[in-house]
């Protein structure tokens, strides 16, 4: 988590967000005596309630957001869509789902802003579910004109890049697919995750230098800046608060100010940051 979960008493970016910058990765955590964490979590965080996240936006110059669902709350997006209602035309989500969920119940989230279901691989988490499951919630929310988002360990990208290909809907690959900074961009992973970029509907997230780095984040950003100049039109941006699962205290102005070092341009700046997110979420 941050050092300051909110961003009080902590510094100003020095790099000022071109408005109105969407932050396409966050979390809402609780706070747990109202939104429960899942009896099946593999991580208790902290809470980090809708409060302390538009504290932060307001902190950093943050104009528009995606919450994420993450998987300490599972398939209860409660906490989430609460989130979304009380900044309902900045703010969209992007839900975890299973069979539970009816069909009215995916268009009613569909009218409270979700955009999107997520899909986690990630080891430490749990793995993701198999082929068939996720086609068969594929097809369920195609009518809606939903995305899927795909958290990947950097070897994931590689044992399921069939799988990732025959998705028929655009996907959003989380974090730059959580490949090692110090491999560098000419990595097996990295020049997977490049491969998958030449298919029109796949998007990348390069967010999480955090999680693939120690600051100053030197190391994270050849890689998101190699994924910025390959596909400058499906790229998005966030800070990931309240950072599950931190190896180290993370001050999100730090993130910021590695973006000129990932967007070289004043151009790709504003499609990382604006016009990309608002094609892709409909703000």
């Amino acid at each position: 988590m941050s050092a300051a979960g909110d961003g009080a008493g902590r510094r100003k970016p020095r790099f000022a967000l071109p408005p109105p910058a969407t932050d396409a990765h966050c979390h809402v955590f609780g706070p747990a005596a109202v939104f429960p964490y899942a009896p099946a979590r593999r991580y208790t965080p902290d809470d980090a309630p809708k409060e302390a996240l538009f504290a932060l936006h307001a902190h950093l110059g943050v104009g528009r957001a995606v919450i994420v669902q993450a998987s300490c709350h599972g398939a209860d997006n409660r906490a989430m869509l609460d989130a979304i209602a009380a900044r309902p035309h900045t703010t969209r989500g992007i839900a975890i789902i299973d069979e539970r969920h009816s069909d009215a119940d995916l268009r009613a989230m569909n009218a409270a802003g979700i955009r999107g279901v997520r899909f986690n691989f990630v080891r430490h988490l749990g793995g993701g579910p198999d082929a068939a499951a996720i086609h068969n919630i594929v097809e369920r929310i195609r009518p809606l004109g939903w995305h899927v988002v795909l958290h990947f360990d950097a070897e994931g990208l590689i044992a399921h890049d069939a799988l990732i290909r025959s998705l028929p809907l655009p996907f959003v690959i989380d974090h730059m697919g959580r490949v090692p900074a110090a491999d560098g961009p000419e990595q097996p992973a990295v020049r997977a995750l490049l491969d998958l970029a030449k298919l029109d509907r796949c998007w990348i997230k390069v967010c999480g230098a955090e999680r693939i780095d120690l600051p100053p984040y030197d190391k994270a950003a050849v890689i998101a800046r190699a994924i910025v100049a390959a596909v400058p039109d499906r790229v998005l941006w966030g800070t990931d608060f309240p950072h599950p699962n931190p190896t180290h205290v993370c001050d999100e102005a730090d993130l910021v100010d590695l973006l000129p070092q990932i967007a070289l341009t004043a151009e790709w700046q504003r499609k990382l940051l604006v016009d990309n997110p608002a094609r892709l979420y409909g703000f």
